[in-house]
């Protein structure tokens, strides 16, 4: 296959690194984005020596602050010029209400407005692409979510605030999302997909004690990051779901259903919007 520009949010870590780790070892020039400096260039120098490739760079972006999400859109237009593959990887979960440096609840903000601003961004660049790809890493949570829009900047306070249910609904943000780009971009394959249970760090961060208790307790029966970057690896190259989108697909890269609200094609058409609005509005 003729080598793909890939960029990857959150790359330097978990899933990302693995899917990158794949990625370079296929001969692919890739890109991963992140909100930490010393880690992303860690990461580059950890994937070049496991890999001998010397085919991978950073960017930084912090998806919890809006104006360097535009400025790592700038930064990638002009330093590298195309893009084959956006991979939104990148991904957070507290069980404490938090806010991004816009003023909205953390988690939809990373998980979701961080991302839909960046790919909006560059967007020119994967309608440039012979044949542009855009993978969402979704989650099963997203059965479990339901969308108020008046709660995502937080107004109902500290004590009503559920991480579990927050995390629930920017996932589902993620699969509406996809949706609404593969019904406003057809030329552009956008698909989203639940990795599986992965031994990550997501529940390591930013969460009480018996969360990430748990967390840990469980994570010998979990399935390597090697296993959960199989997904994204596959809506990202194979040209097995060429001219598929807008689909959601499990960690067995099969086609599956999503929730009732996430096949809701006004619900998609109302989350666009409030997300045009928002991100238009902290610029």
């Amino acid at each position: 296959m003729q080598q793909q520009t890939i960029l990857i949010t959150g790359g330097n870590d978990g899933i990302g690194r693995a899917t990158a780790q794949v990625l370079l070892e296929r001969g692919h020039r890739v890109i991963i984005a992140g909100r930490s400096k010393e880690k992303l260039a860690a990461a580059v120098a950890t994937l070049r020596y496991r890999t001998g490739k010397e085919a991978i760079d950073w960017l930084y972006c912090d998806l919890a602050n809006l104006g360097t999400v535009r400025e790592a859109a700038t930064t990638f237009t002009t330093q590298f010029g195309k893009l084959d593959v956006l991979i939104n990887n990148a991904g957070v979960f507290t069980n404490e209400l938090q806010y991004s440096d816009d003023g909205i609840e953390l988690q939809f903000a990373v998980n979701h407005l961080g991302h839909f601003l960046l790919t909006k961004l560059l967007l020119p660049l994967l309608k440039a692409a012979p044949a542009g790809r855009i993978v969402n890493l979704a989650s099963v949570a997203h059965f479990h979510g339901k969308l108020d829009f008046e709660s995502l900047t937080g107004e109902d306070g500290p004590e009503c605030y559920n991480g579990l249910e927050a995390y629930a609904r920017s996932k589902l943000a993620n699969v509406l999302f996809t949706r609404e780009l593969a019904r406003r971009y057809p030329e552009i394959e956008s698909n989203c997909l639940h990795p599986g249970v992965i031994r990550t760090r997501i529940a390591n961060k930013e969460t009480r004690w018996f969360i990430s208790l748990f967390w840990n307790l469980y994570k010998p029966f979990m399935r390597s990051t090697r296993c959960g970057a199989r997904t994204p690896l596959y809506l990202a190259m194979s040209p097995e779901v060429r001219n598929v989108t807008g689909r959601y697909f499990d960690e067995r890269q099969c086609c599956r259903k999503p929730s009732v609200l996430a096949r809701d094609p006004e619900l998609a058409h109302e989350l666009w919007e409030w997300s045009d609005v928002m991100t238009q509005e902290m610029a």
